[in-house]
C-alpha cells in the first residue's frame, strides 16, 4: 500500500442519505419521520425516563435510602482488647494510649460481657458502654 493513497477502502463508505429533497429521492415530503405526532416535529427531544405521559417507573417505585447525620461511635470489644479494661480511668485520651484510633474518632462505645462492670471507671462523656 502506498503512503500517498489516502482513499478509504473500497466499499467501506456510503453516501449520506439526504432527506427531504423531493419525492423522487424516496425520502421526500415527511423525510422518513412518518405523519404527524411529536416525533415528526422539529426540535423533538424525548425526556429521560419519559413514558408517553404514563407515570414513569422511577416515580412509581418507593423512595429508598436514608443517610443519618448522627455520628456512630467507634466500637471496642473489651473481651478482645484487654488493655482497655485494665485502665484505671477510661477516657478517650487514655484509650488512645493503649489502642490506635483514627483521627476522626470522637466517640467510643465499649461492648462485651465485662463492659457493664467498667461503667464506674468511665470519666469521659465521649466514652459509653452497653451497661450504662
Amino acid at each position: 500500500m502506498s503512503l500517498h493513497n489516502l482513499q478509504p477502502a473500497p466499499g467501506s463508505t456510503k453516501n449520506r442519505k439526504r432527506v427531504g429533497r423531493g419525492q423522487g429521492s424516496g425520502t421526500g415530503k415527511t423525510a422518513g419521520r412518518g405523519n404527524k405526532g411529536q416525533k415528526s416535529r422539529t426540535g423533538y427531544k424525548r425526556k429521560r425516563g419519559f413514558e408517553g405521559g404514563q407515570q414513569p417507573l422511577y416515580k412509581r417505585l418507593p423512595k429508598v435510602g436514608f443517610f443519618s447525620n448522627v455520628e456512630k461511635p467507634y466500637v471496642i470489644n473489651v473481651e478482645r482488647i484487654k488493655a482497655v479494661a485494665e485502665l484505671d480511668e477510661i477516657t478517650l485520651e487514655s484509650i488512645k494510649t493503649v489502642h490506635k484510633l483514627g483521627k476522626t474518632v470522637t466517640r467510643v462505645k465499649l461492648i462485651g460481657a465485662s463492659a457493664k462492670g467498667l461503667a464506674p471507671k468511665i470519666k469521659d462523656e465521649a466514652v459509653t458502654t452497653s451497661g450504662k
